[in-house]
């Protein structure tokens, strides 16, 4: 059985090539890094420990958490309106329930009324100069159980920019392309997207 470092090994080895080849479309040029939901606490050593080798062989490395992201937009919904964002979605699940808050949470991320989490993710990445650069976008276990598709996400930031992007995934693999967020066994295990699997 695969360890966690060997499962990043060829990730690493495409990052350090020159052009990069962890992409198949240069206005996509994302990657899905998967792991095991039960490994978080050895990926982020293990991508402490990548960062540093990618950094001693010239490759600046970005480290954008999701949970960030999130966060970042509430604050932006609340900016918007007093009435929405963080507290808005307490006293909903108070009132309504876990899947009526999730479902607001989701409307704030995907709707151009609020604040689209690939608008966010485009900004932060807009910052970043392409050469020599890459971005791991961690912490996306904070999207569970329902709040956010990845999927989606790289969808939306087609075109959106050139800087080469791992998403770190956490879920299970179906086939060859078939991906499970975080193992949850109500969701369906997705197969379209269009960029590279490793692990």
């Amino acid at each position: 059985m695969f360890s966690l470092k060997d499962s990043i090994a060829p990730l690493e080895s495409d990052l350090k090539a020159v052009p990069s080849r962890i992409s198949v479309y240069h206005d996509l040029p994302f990657a899905i890094m998967r792991y095991n939901p039960a490994d978080e606490w050895e990926l982020r050593r293990e991508l402490k420990l990548l960062a540093t080798r990618l950094e001693s062989a010239g490759i600046t490395v970005h480290q954008v958490p999701m949970s960030e992201l999130l966060w970042s937009a509430l604050e932006k919904v609340t900016e918007k309106d007093d009435d929405e964002g963080f507290e808005a979605v307490v006293a909903l699940e108070r009132d309504r329930g876990f899947v009526e808050a999730q479902h607001q949470l989701t409307t704030y991320l995907s709707s151009n009324v609020w604040v689209p989490l690939w608008d966010l993710l485009a900004e932060r990445l807009a910052a970043i100069k392409p050469d020599n650069a890459v971005v791991f976008l961690t912490r996306v276990a904070a999207m569970s159980p329902g709040i956010f598709h990845m999927s989606m996400l790289l969808d939306k930031m087609h075109g959106r920019t050139r800087v080469p992007t791992v998403l770190f995934y956490p879920g299970s693999i179906e086939g060859t392309t078939g991906l499970r967020f975080m193992e949850l066994k109500d969701r369906d295990a997705l197969g379209n997207y269009r960029v590279k699997i490793y692990g």
